[in-house]
């Protein structure tokens, strides 16, 4: 049966697909954008635009009204910002969404978090319930754990939201931040790749990103109030993913191990530098941190609550590898 449906974050690489399945699926979508220049990827028969933010709540009531369902996957996700954005948009941006919500009586949402809440896999995979056993390695990180805490408030009063924790994700898409891994892919296949960080056995999960699109679907049918769903792939080493890469794309090129030594000192001075100059950095020493450990993942929950299957990563990565061949990425 059609629904009539609200989301945030449309335009990026996640919610793009997820607005358009929605809408070939015969639901009504009603997508929140920052700029009407940004829906020329977004042109479908049953999408229509409510301009504003996370901020803007006259646009967020009005969007949403009507509504039956909201997915939630507006967030700020970049290396470093010099003030408090990820706050702002992470933690309130998110509250906003749920008061406009609960303001216009939409049944059910669900919110787009992330597996690095849950930290790394000091005692073999991940799941959610597993405790935290080290600090939060970033901003991003830490604000979307406590938008989680203030979900289960809001849960706590009867709305119902559920929460998926995406890992790694890649495969067709936009080559933004939120789909590194593609980029990796097409460099590595293109011979632009040379580095492998650290000893190379640092473990990922890395997820195929129709699967999270089915995964957010399935949440919003079948998840439970309150609840988190890992929505994981398979766990591969930096080593064990070149291969795999190596192997579809054809040639195999040498890589060269960098020690975390030398990645630390590079972020280090990159945060310098961002702190005194405003600019970008390209990695962080919290990011870099991250490669000290095993992030191993179980996507059990989700599989067996929601009805979530995994692309196994070979074909996950001959899909992506076709795609940038294809579109000549």
């Amino acid at each position: 049966m059609s629904k009539r449906i609200f989301i945030t974050g449309s335009t990026g690489f996640i919610g793009r697909k997820l607005a358009m399945k929605l809408a070939d699926d015969g639901n009504e979508v009603v997508a929140l954008i920052r700029s009407m220049s940004k829906t020329k990827d977004l042109q479908h028969e049953r999408i229509s635009f409510v301009e504003g933010d996370l901020f803007a709540t006259e646009a967020l009531e009005h969007g949403m009204k009507g509504c039956d369902e909201v997915y939630h996957l507006a967030a700020f996700a970049s290396v470093w910002a010099k003030d408090d954005t990820f706050k702002t948009v992470n933690i309130d941006g998110t509250l906003n969404i749920l008061n406009a919500a609960k303001q216009q009586g939409v049944s059910k949402i669900v919110v787009t978090s992330t597996a690095g809440v849950i930290g790394p896999a000091i005692d073999g995979p991940v799941n959610e319930d597993t405790a935290r056993q080290v600090d939060f390695f970033t901003e991003y990180e830490s604000t979307k754990y406590e938008s989680e805490l203030k979900i289960k408030e809001f849960v706590a009063n009867g709305q119902h939201v559920v929460i998926v924790n995406p890992t790694r994700v890649y495969g067709p898409g936009p080559l933004n931040v939120s789909n590194s891994v593609t980029k990796l892919v097409k460099q590595y296949i293109e011979g632009k790749w040379k580095f492998i960080p650290g000893d190379g056995l640092s473990t990922g999960n890395y997820v195929y990103v129709d699967d999270v699109i089915n995964g957010h679907i399935l949440a919003m049918k079948n998840g439970r109030a309150g609840e988190r769903y890992l929505l994981g792939g398979d766990d591969a080493t930096y080593f064990q993913l070149f291969d795999v890469i190596a192997d579809i794309g054809g040639t195999k090129y040498k890589l060269y191990k960098m020690p975390l030594g030398v990645l630390l000192t590079f972020g280090k001075v990159q945060l310098f530098m961002a702190e005194k100059f405003g600019r970008q950095p390209m990695i962080t020493p919290g990011w870099v941190r991250k490669y000290l450990y095993k992030w191993s993942v179980s996507s059990a929950k989700a599989q067996s609550e929601l009805g979530y299957e995994v692309t196994p990563l070979k074909q996950g990565i001959q899909n992506t590898v076709d795609w940038l061949k294809a579109n000549n990425v």
